[in-house]
């Protein structure tokens, strides 16, 4: 049972159009959005900040994708582990490789550079102090400047999620929680408080 009850969706009607788009590129809309709306400035700002770190073209959707489920696995939030996971599959990510997260460093299905940026998002998704200077190194070998503050900038969106999450104890959504099912949960993810 969730600690907040979310608002329903027609409770909100200024924030229509983003969660028709936000429907659109996840599959679902996320219940966290509805519990935000509690204090609609919170979800704007939100959705805002979502935006700019998800929607912007410095690093692609599957590497965005990859490193806030790299991060969420890492914080251990199953809620947010199964939005990334159903996300990157809607979004045509095989979901094998999102399964593999966990075997970065050896599996055959990552590249250098995704291993370098994914090691920075499971360093800083378990603790930001966990993250060294020799992971900035070696994703410098790989992404400029600014792609590296769009890795970091993922990261840190979904500390926030991660932490959002699992202190309200947010209902997690059917399509998330059939991903979850279906491709996580040999490597042990099993529905928690959420569901």
């Amino acid at each position: 049972m969730p600690n907040v009850q979310p608002l329903a969706r027609e409770d909100l009607p200024q924030f229509e159009e983003i969660f028709s788009r936000v429907g659109e590129n996840m599959g679902f809309i996320p219940t966290s959005l509805f519990t935000m709306g509690h204090v609609p400035e919170i979800l704007g700002g939100f959705l805002a900040l979502g935006g700019a770190v998800l929607q912007n073209p410095v690093i692609d959707g599957e590497l965005k994708n990859l490193v806030s489920h790299a991060a969420s696995a890492a914080n251990g939030c199953r809620y947010c582990q199964a939005h990334t996971g159903a996300t990157a599959a809607n979004q045509g990510s095989d979901p094998a490789k999102v399964a593999a997260v966990w075997e970065f460093e050896t599996s055959d299905l990552f590249t250098d550079a995704e291993r370098a940026a994914l090691r920075l998002a499971f360093h800083s998704g378990s603790s930001p102090n966990a993250a060294t200077a020799e992971d900035f190194e070696e994703c410098r070998k790989h992404y400029s400047e600014e792609q590296i503050v769009a890795i970091v900038a993922v990261c840190a969106l979904f500390g926030y999620l991660n932490r959002w999450n699992d202190t309200m104890a947010t209902q997690l959504e059917s399509e998330p929680s059939e991903f979850g099912s279906e491709h996580l949960s040999g490597l042990g993810w099993q529905i928690g408080r959420h569901a």
